[in-house]
């Protein structure tokens, strides 16, 4: 005896999305256009020639600076520049570079220290 088919109610699954993307291109054109103007320039240069004669002459000094240890026996006394050498500017005393100008004197950290 054939009793047919049996049905049960459907299983409905959640809906499953698809999302198609499309591109599409538009050109737009963008026109700049550029005028050159060329202006020349030239120069007349008046050169000026002078005779002269000069001289030069240079004074030199020396310096003896004590970079050592100055707790070490022996070393060398601090002192800016050697006696006898050098003209206004240079010499012992003078402005510039000896003791009691500016510039190359020694500084509160130079010499031996208590």
């Amino acid at each position: 005896m054939y009793l047919g088919t049996n049905f049960t109610p459907p299983v409905i699954h959640p809906t499953n999305q698809i999302v198609n993307h499309t591109f599409s291109t538009t050109v737009v054109p963008h026109i700049h256009p550029t005028h050159v103007t060329t202006v020349n320039h030239h120069m007349y240069q008046h050169k000026h020639y002078c005779c002269e004669t000069a001289s030069c002459c240079e004074d030199v000094c020396s310096q003896h600076i004590n970079c050592c240890n100055p707790c070490a026996p022996g070393g060398m006394p601090v002192a800016n520049a050697m006696p006898g050498f050098g003209g206004p500017g240079f010499g012992m005393g003078g402005p510039g570079f000896g003791p009691g100008g500016p510039g190359f004197a020694p500084g509160p950290f130079m010499g031996p220290r208590p």
